[in-house]
């Protein structure tokens, strides 16, 4: 009963907020695939600092360098936690630290009040890690991003982002991560952790590595961090990690078909595909990870992938060996 009051008071609470429209045009959101690029200069703000898995993470982001400039929890501000500010709101933790992205660990059920708060406030870059947040309120989400350019959001159910040169936002394993050329993209952390360390073990490394997320309605796309990637001057090489469920896949394969193999230097793409051996209309893991009329399975998406010039395995042990084997321009 607790849970549902909560939820309630949430819905009225989303109602009745109104957003800064910092762009209403068609395609504003995508202006905002750049704040992807974060570096040892990104200064990064925590929601739901002082709770248990706020308080693990943001130690564990300041130990890998990462700019922690402070963070919010209402009840306990004014106080100092980790050596850094605790503040009563978002805006007022921008006012202070001029920081350009937060991570938020907060339970799902109240994961869109803060989220819709860093829009508000015109946040960079919003990551939040939080599974099990409703479909309704991930579609509550979207319309508020769609709404306006400033925020971009990485999220729900994803491990985060990493630039291995020092800045960490999210949950991810730091040890497994260093400096490189080789960018990668995923819609699951694990497998994401799994192509991380097999690019460090050929010796490599990783330029940025980007989680979106295994939700329904994730706030950035395989499509956006392709293009963030495809552009990027340091990454010379891009690890792709899809999954049955959905059509992002194949949304991103007719971009690197028109625009990486139109390059005079394409960069190379190793993908894989999880849920090759999934039932159709049956959930596998994440609540995206589903195959609904024949639409959506992962033979279709190796298909497109394929025919960009993605360079397919079958597994994804073999990631690493197959970057590795590019012949660098």
């Amino acid at each position: 009963m607790m849970i549902l009051r909560t939820s309630i008071a949430s819905a009225k609470h989303v109602a009745t907020r109104k957003f800064t429209q910092s762009a209403s045009r068609k395609g504003a959101y995508d202006e905002s695939i750049h704040n992807l690029l974060i570096n040892q200069d990104t200064r990064v703000i925590c929601q739901g600092f002082t709770g248990k898995a706020g308080t693990f993470h943001a130690r564990e982001a300041i130990d890998y360098g990462t700019k922690m400039m402070g963070g919010v929890s209402p009840k306990k501000a004014g106080q100092v936690h980790l050596d850094l500010p605790v503040f009563g709101s978002v805006k007022e933790a921008m006012r202070e630290t001029k920081a350009n992205a937060s991570v938020i660990y907060v339970p799902p059920v109240i994961a869109v009040n803060a989220i819709l708060e860093a829009i508000e406030n015109e946040v960079g870059l919003i990551v939040c890690v939080a599974e099990g947040i409703p479909e309704a309120d991930q579609i509550k989400i979207i319309h508020a991003l769609r709404s306006q350019s400033k925020s971009r959001f990485l999220g729900p159910n994803c491990p985060g982002i990493i630039n291995p040169l020092g800045c960490k936002i999210g949950i991810q394993p730091s040890h497994i991560y260093k400096s490189g050329n080789i960018g990668i993209v995923s819609r699951s952390g694990t497998l994401s952790y799994e192509s991380a360390a097999q690019i460090t073990g050929v010796g490599l490394g990783q330029s940025l590595c980007i989680g979106i997320g295994g939700d329904p309605f994730p706030g950035t796309q395989h499509i956006d961090a392709i293009k963030v990637l495809l552009d990027d001057a340091r990454t010379e090489g891009i690890v792709f990690i899809g999954e049955i469920g959905g059509y992002m896949e194949e949304e991103a394969a007719d971009y690197i078909y028109n625009y990486n193999k139109s390059l005079p230097n394409p960069k190379p793409i190793v993908g894989f595909i999880a849920g090759s051996t999934a039932p159709s209309e049956r959930r596998m893991g994440h609540a995206g990870a589903l195959i609904t009329g024949g639409k959506g399975a992962a033979s279709h998406k190796v298909a497109a992938l394929s025919r960009a010039g993605v360079i397919m395995v079958e597994s994804p042990s073999r990631i690493g060996s197959e970057m590795s084997k590019v012949e660098w321009q």
